[in-house]
């Protein structure tokens, strides 16, 4: 049951992408999660090609389901516009349950770190913990 309802997600978050063309404030997010994610460059992280855009609203978290590899150290890094005062990230592995990761929050920005057990999917949730509906953009990237 997990599962379907993690894919049931994972299609509501992807769809939002396809759906619309980009606007300025999901521009704006991109900016703001590409920062973050250059940090962790600095520390031998690749950027992973692929993002994530869309609105954000408190009380309607995101999923993304993603392949990662065992042995590979990852960073999903979360950006949003000034509208967003707190976000949060949060990793499940294949059967709903949370993974450990090391967090980082700052402002209109969030980040979860991990190194998984296991290769296989897994599934970011991004929500907005306060503040007002804004662009959002996910990132990752490993090593």
């Amino acid at each position: 049951m997990k599962r379907i309802l993690l894919s049931l997600l994972f299609i509501g978050a992807t769809t939002t992408q396809l759906l619309h063309g980009v606007t300025d404030g999901e521009t704006e997010a991109r900016r703001v999660a590409l920062d973050l994610a250059g940090a962790f460059s600095n520390d031998g992280f690749k950027l992973r090609d692929g993002v994530w855009l869309g609105p954000l609203e408190p009380g309607k978290p995101r999923m993304v389901q993603v392949n990662l590899y065992a042995g590979n150290e990852y960073w999903f890094a979360l950006g949003a516009t000034n509208k967003a005062k707190k976000l949060a990230v949060t990793v499940y592995d294949e059967t709903g349950k949370a993974v450990e990761c090391e967090p980082y929050q700052e402002a209109a920005t969030a980040a979860a770190g991990f190194s998984p057990d296991a290769s296989g999917p897994y599934y970011v949730k991004i929500e907005l913990a306060e503040g007002d509906a804004a662009s959002f953009c996910l990132v990752y990237c490993y090593k």
